[in-house]
């Protein structure tokens, strides 16, 4: 049975908006950092030092950007810090450092290793007072709505904490979306004879909202409806409406028309009363500059409440060591510089989580590997190992 610490409902204020490249959320590295604080923290109290807390899982209930602006020109909230007196000098005004702040309400699911036994309310109250003593994200902790541990054996268990956790959505890892994205490209850049595809391509297509021209089809379509009704031979008009319908919710380029379409409307006859309906078609399979056009969004490569997420940081120098660099937090540790690592995350609905297993696999743990630091959720190994037991469970059943 695994246990777990839920912090349920922890109202932050002032919490970093911005992470890499992305802002509107905080990076996951500090939520894990947050519990790893805290694990570090129980190392050193003699009545907890057989507990460790691992995984983090971030759920999130409510946020509220410190933003102005229209949806298409969004600017930061600013301040100047320390704020400007009127009996300064005017040459001493501090300067307006751009940043990014937030409110936020989230829940943390940590899992907890080691046996706690009868200490249960003694854990709870230490954990609820060093949360309080800590920042979250870099913003100030202003409630907590309780904190609770749960024994997970059962799906039964996890229901319990889902129910506590609506409404809500947990970030999940959509990592190998990216991967299979970014190969596509490849594939495709191939066939076209281009090779150059980057990987920031591929996370680009998730992060912006795009739209594309299709041609003018409002003649056509109302065309097929009118036929697929009024004619006798109804079954091959209604797979031409079918096949039209189908074209329709894929994204126009004039190579992918089927052939179905070109051959359905090569057979019409060219007549006054088919001259629009015509001249729309020529104008569909084969657009020019004066073509009309209605503008449509192109779907995501795949689907879900996606978003870009910063999952991390990649060394761009090698270690040096502290007296080496200047301004450093502490006169010990050696120093790295770095830059942030982007993937994707989904948001999604608590109530979609149906097994222990599965909510396990939405804990992120720390990952780190030559030059990379990451944080990601263990589903791979988690999703074969389970495979593993079914496999011999199952064999154990047909032997008996």
């Amino acid at each position: 049975m695994k246990q777990y610490v839920l912090i349920n409902r922890i109202k932050v204020q002032g919490a970093n908006a911005i992470a890499g490249f992305t802002w509107g959320f905080p990076a996951i590295t500090h939520f894990l950092g947050f519990s790893h604080n805290l694990s570090r923290k129980l190392s050193n109290v003699e009545t907890f030092n057989d507990l460790s807390l691992k995984g983090c899982a971030v759920i999130a209930h409510k946020h509220h950007v410190h933003t102005y602006g229209s949806p298409y020109n969004v600017e930061f909230t600013q301040s100047r810090n320390p704020p400007y007196l009127h009996s300064h000098d005017k040459a001493a005004t501090p300067p307006v450092i751009e940043e990014g702040k937030m409110n936020m309400t989230v829940s943390l699911l940590i899992e907890c290793d080691g046996n706690i036994g009868n200490r249960q309310d003694a854990f709870i109250e230490w954990l609820t007072k060093n949360s309080f003593l800590q920042r979250l994200a870099g913003g100030t902790i202003l409630n907590i709505g309780c904190v609770e541990i749960h024994g997970v054996g059962s799906d039964t268990e996890v229901r319990s904490i889902k129910r506590k956790l609506l409404p809500g959505f947990i970030l999940r890892d959509r990592s190998e979306y990216l991967e299979k994205h970014y190969l596509n490209l490849q594939k495709h850049n191939l066939e076209e004879k281009n090779t150059e595809v980057e990987l920031l391509e591929a996370w680009l297509d998730f992060v912006a909202l795009k739209q594309k021209a299709r041609p003018k089809s409002d003649l056509i379509t109302q065309h097929l409806v009118n036929i697929s009704i009024k004619q006798t031979n109804t079954s091959q008009n209604n797979q031409v409406l079918e096949i039209w319908n189908k074209h329709l919710k894929t994204s126009y380029q004039e190579t992918l028309i089927p052939n179905e379409l070109l051959t359905y409307f090569d057979k019409i006859e060219n007549n006054s009363a088919n001259e629009k309906l015509l001249s729309q078609w020529k104008s569909y399979y084969s657009p020019d500059e004066t073509t009309g056009a209605d503008w449509e969004y192109v779907q995501k490569p795949d689907a879900g409440y996606l978003v870009p997420i910063m999952t991390g940081y990649k060394a761009i120098s090698k270690i040096y060591d502290n007296e080496e660099i200047e301004n450093t937090r502490d006169n010990e540790t050696p120093v790295c510089f770095v830059e942030s690592a982007h993937s994707i995350g989904e948001w999604q609905s608590v109530h979609r989580i149906r097994s222990s297993e599965e909510l396990r696999s939405c804990l992120w743990h720390y990952h780190d590997e030559k030059d990379w630091y990451l944080c990601k959720q263990n589903k791979f190994a988690l999703a074969e190992e389970e495979y593993e037991q079914k496999v011999i469970i199952e064999n154990l059943n047909d032997d008996f």
